[in-house]
């Protein structure tokens, strides 16, 4: 008697691919439901006709939005992977301690970095200030 292995690999999602067929198939199918039901609703003015009509056109546009919504998601996941790689949040790099900045031009540093400017104004410390005139 011959056994089935029933031990499944987790799915691992190529860049260019949605994450899973089954799972695009399923949330446009949801989309076709949605606008199937409410193109039922809206042509139900028209009566049994209109309803049917509009339960098969909004079923259509409803799988058609939830395609296009799946697309443009996972260009824009994998837009966002690129950006990352580049600046460094996938590869480590980012906020990196040896980098090396070019020196002062002028040897002039601002007053704030070197801890010499005071705040100036009122602070907002205590109870409500009253506006000025």
């Amino acid at each position: 008697m011959r056994t089935r292995n029933t031990t499944k690999k987790p799915h691992a999602p190529t860049p260019g691919t949605l994450s899973s067929g089954t799972n695009r198939h399923l949330h446009e199918a949801g989309g076709a439901v949605g606008g199937a039901l409410a193109g039922a609703a809206l042509g139900f003015i028209a009566g049994p006709g209109g309803a049917a009509a509009g339960a098969l056109i909004g079923g259509a546009v409803g799988a058609l939005v939830a395609k296009v919504g799946d697309e443009e998601s996972e260009r824009v996941s994998l837009h966002d992977g690129e950006l990352d790689a580049v600046i460094g949040v996938n590869g480590g790099d980012l906020g990196a301690p040896n980098l090396e900045h070019p020196p002062a031009t002028r040897g002039t540093y601002s007053a704030a970095a070197s801890g010499g400017a005071g705040s100036s104004g009122a602070t907002a410390a205590g109870p409500m200030q009253t506006p000025e005139d």
